[in-house]
């Protein structure tokens, strides 16, 4: 669930801070879906959950209600499109010791850089501890890092694709952002449940199939590229493209919430079943002649009230 938010608040914090259908919100995206699935890489090889000095869970929590509170205090996201430096009071005095582009640079940008400056952290430390804990239990330092190439995988897709269709990045990017974020919530879910039952690391993603079929027609039919054949397979090349396009975006989203919908059931009854209990409801242990089902005490009290109104009866008549 956690995972699955994470791509819900990127959307709404890409709309309280006015970033808009632009690489920007797809950049939030990525250091928040990486720094989720570095975390639970980490703790598949550690056996621990290990938070960094600065965690999303925490700090990156403070970070977006700071981000909330003030949006709804300045009364609208063009806020945080003014230059940072001058907004905070930075005299422009200093302009010879700050270069105009950096004094200029707006919140948003700022943002961009202190997300890069964390992820850059959070995924180093992740990686050193996680060879630190591998080397003092004497396995091998460097297989781990095997598991951060699915990661690369997909978002080297989905950044490649996104630049041969930029009409999916600027007009309908909200559908491909839930895609991306079940995505990194799936693989999240097998690293999880690898971890819990101590099985080998889950490379595979079936979920990227959609993205590897996207990129292959826009490479394969871009002249600029392979141009192996004539506009695409999947989109034609008449006017029907931008449909198609946008019908593919849907599809692969629809595709993403049957695969993970049904990975969700599937651990979930089969931890119901192995623990032979309920999910979200208390199943209380039989105990034989300690209570009863009330449709059966209604059915009992019942009959008793018409037994008894069949002897009163029965005695008026004999009495009469």
């Amino acid at each position: 669930v956690d995972a699955c938010n994470t791509a819900l608040e990127v959307l709404i914090f890409a709309g309280s801070t006015n970033l808009g259908q632009s690489w920007a919100t797809v950049l939030t995206l990525f250091g928040s879906a990486l720094t989720f699935y570095v975390q639970t890489w980490d703790e598949y090889y550690t056996q621990t959950l290990t938070l960094g000095i600065i965690s999303g869970p925490v700090e990156g929590i403070l970070t977006l209600c700071a981000v909330y509170a003030t949006t709804a205090i300045k009364g609208g996201a063009s806020f945080w499109h003014k230059p940072m430096l001058a907004t905070l009071g930075v005299p422009a005095a200093l302009s010879p010791l700050i270069p105009a582009s950096l004094y200029n640079l707006p919140f948003t940008s700022w943002y961009i850089i202190y997300g890069s400056l964390v992820l850059l952290f959070s995924t180093l430390s992740s990686i050193l501890n996680v060879m630190h804990i591998r080397r003092q239990r004497n396995l091998n330092v460097y297989k781990p890092l095997l598991g951060l190439l699915p990661a690369v995988a997909m978002w080297v897709l989905v950044l490649v694709y996104l630049h041969l269709r930029p009409l999916v990045r600027e007009r309908h990017l909200v559908p491909f952002v839930l895609f991306v974020g079940l995505i990194n919530a799936y693989s999240v879910g097998q690293m999880i449940i690898a971890h819990l039952v101590k099985r080998e690391f889950p490379y595979w993603n079936v979920l990227l199939l959609p993205l590897v079929v996207g990129v292959v027609d826009g490479v394969c039919g871009s002249r600029e590229y392979l141009g192996l054949w004539e506009g695409s397979l999947l989109f034609g090349s008449g006017g029907d493209s931008e449909v198609y396009q946008v019908a593919f975006v849907f599809c692969s989203l629809g595709l993403a919430v049957g695969v993970y919908g049904s990975f969700v059931f599937d651990v979930i009854t089969t931890i119901c079943d192995y623990l032979d209990i309920w999910c979200l409801t208390i199943k209380h242990p039989f105990v034989e002649g300690a209570a009863e089902p009330a449709k059966v005490i209604e059915t009992k009290v019942a009959d008793k009230n018409n037994n008894n109104n069949n002897n009163h009866s029965a005695a008026k008549t004999k009495t009469t």
